[in-house]
């Protein structure tokens, strides 16, 4: 088979959740199939993440804009190698395309009603064009992919798709995230302590930013020992602002804001972290709960969405929309060895049901449905 991969931003330097799947499954594919013929089709970038193997071919298209080298660009170049399918990775596609679409759609957050219409130019712009295109080129696909069960039946009820066109095949995570030793050096970049919280965050009002905070603040009055939070991913204005919000400035000194973290060094942080906090109020899967429990870290997540379905029954799940309760869980992870130890070798196990190798595996299968008597 030929096979046509769209992965448009592997090639950025700062890559995003989306990305990182696109990538990872593309290396995985690359690693254990040597029969297909796979064209990879990629804007140009800094980081030249992937390299041309016997039967993997990398293709830079450039184009001035994301819907004209969607939608132009990118059908051109398929029907030029005369493709027997495209897989697009990140949610879109062509409208018009001259041979069979998969579609890996992460979630239809776009689709549902915007929380903060407070957007960047670019975001605004990127938003629109998801909810114009997307219900277009779902009535057109060969198949859907989605990345949980929870999003799978979100999307089917929310679209009223067919069951039979939407499946679900989970995320991986890649092995450099593992337990480390000498760790000091790499987290002294972001961080002067070597024990601290973590906490993912950005401008996304899914993140719950304001809520994590607080309940940081709220730690902060009843523990002995008052670890520092690093935050990834946010500003010192939006910081400053949301606190002067919450009316908890008073916190500002605790906490570290390195911007954006870079992948290698992420693991290291996991491992300096005591524990991982991942209060989002919404996520169609979760890679960080995966990261950070591979590298036995504790991990803090929401009761809300796909997040249980990732870090299991076991799991730590909070009320993300109440302070306290993920106040209080911090806290009794501090204050109890034993339920700290359960919780890291609770994670360091459920991790092992998750592999790019079985992400791969199952697309693979998808793909095969396509072939060509």
């Amino acid at each position: 088979m030929i096979i046509a991969i769209e992965a448009q931003r592997i090639f950025r330097k700062n890559k995003h959740g989306m990305d990182f799947v696109a990538l990872e499954t593309i290396k995985e594919i690359q690693h254990i199939d040597k029969t297909n013929e796979y064209y990879i089709f990629v804007k140009p970038g800094e980081d030249r993440c992937l390299e041309n193997s016997p039967n993997f071919h990398i293709v830079e298209l450039k184009c001035p804009s994301y819907p004209l080298w969607e939608q132009i660009a990118l059908p051109l170049a398929v029907k030029k190698i005369h493709a027997d399918l495209l897989h697009c990775t990140s949610n879109t596609a062509p409208i018009f395309c001259s041979v069979p679409l998969i579609v890996t759609l992460h979630d239809i957050i776009f689709l549902e009603k915007r929380q903060n219409a407070n957007k960047s130019i670019y975001q605004n712009m990127g938003w629109y064009y998801r909810k114009l295109v997307v219900p277009i080129i779902l009535k057109k696909c060969k198949k859907i992919i989605t990345v949980s069960n929870y999003e799978k039946e979100h999307i089917i009820d929310t679209l009223k798709l067919n069951k039979e066109s939407i499946c679900a095949i989970y995320n991986g995570y890649n092995n450099h995230f593992k337990q480390l030793d000498n760790i000091n050096n790499v987290i002294h970049k972001y961080i002067k302590e070597d024990n601290f919280l973590f906490f993912l965050g950005n401008t996304d009002p899914k993140k719950n930013v304001p809520r994590t905070l607080k309940a940081y603040s709220l730690y902060l009055k009843k523990s002995k020992i008052k670890l520092p939070l690093i935050i990834a991913d946010i500003k010192e204005d939006i910081l400053y602002s949301i606190l002067k919000e919450q009316n908890i400035e008073e916190i500002g000194p605790k906490i570290s804001i390195p911007g954006y973290i870079l992948n290698t060094d992420l693991p290291y942080i996991y491992n300096g972290a005591f524990a991982f906090i991942y209060t989002s109020l919404r996520e169609s899967f979760g890679i960080p709960i995966l990261e950070a429990m591979a590298c036995g870290t504790p991990i803090i997540t929401s009761n809300t969405s796909a997040m249980p379905e990732i870090a299991g029954k076991d799991g730590i799940l909070v009320d993300p929309f109440d302070a306290n309760s993920i106040a209080d869980k911090i806290l009794e992870l501090e204050e109890d060895k034993n339920y700290y130890e359960e919780q890291k070798n609770y994670g360091l196990n459920r991790v092992k049901e998750f592999s790019w190798n079985t992400t791969s595996i199952k697309l693979l299968e998808i793909y095969k449905h396509f072939k060509k008597d």
